[in-house]
């Protein structure tokens, strides 16, 4: 049996993720929407977590998103919750709302169904935003395949999981 909850190349990332952010004085917190909190799941597996991890928000429904990190209305009616718009106000609300100095947000379609022509299944934005940074916060497009095929949810949401930890890589 393995000494983790979650897969070994999620938790090895994750232990990355804390000792190179603690050696960096970085604390980081999580806005999460189709990984369902497994990015802060990951950070919290880890001993010694809890000198980085801030705090994680789960924010699947669109009203949590606007409740819990301040994401407008405007933006999720005019871009959707799957938009590089909305993981940049979620990434900034959890920054606003923390004492972190870096933060991740993730949304998407894991599926199997939800997709549409323009964000089919397996698409997944990431943003991220560090404290006191010129500019707008970091975004980013994905297309995870699989969404449809047995185990596709799983996959998809395994992939984002990866690529939000790496995003609070220093």
């Amino acid at each position: 049996m393995s000494e983790y909850l979650l897969p070994e190349d999620i938790s090895k990332l994750a232990e990355r993720v804390v000792a190179e952010n603690k050696a960096a004085g970085r604390k980081v917190a999580t806005a999460e929407s189709c990984t369902g909190g497994l990015v802060a799941g990951a950070i919290t597996e880890i001993a010694g977590s809890s000198s980085v991890l801030d705090r994680g928000f789960v924010t699947y429904s669109n009203e949590a998103k606007m409740d819990a990190l301040g994401v407008s209305q405007d933006i999720i009616e005019t871009f959707g919750a799957v938009s590089i718009a909305c993981v940049w106000a979620m990434a900034q609300g959890a920054l606003e709302r923390s004492n972190a100095d870096v933060a991740v947000a993730v949304s998407g379609v894991a599926g199997p169904g939800g997709g549409t022509q323009l964000k089919p299944v397996g698409t997944v934005v990431f943003a991220r935003a560090t404290r006191n940074a010129e500019g707008e916060p970091e975004g980013e497009l994905k297309h995870f395949e699989g969404g449809n095929a047995p185990g596709g949810r799983a996959a998809i949401r395994r992939q984002a999981t990866i690529c939000a930890l790496e995003l609070l890589l220093p």
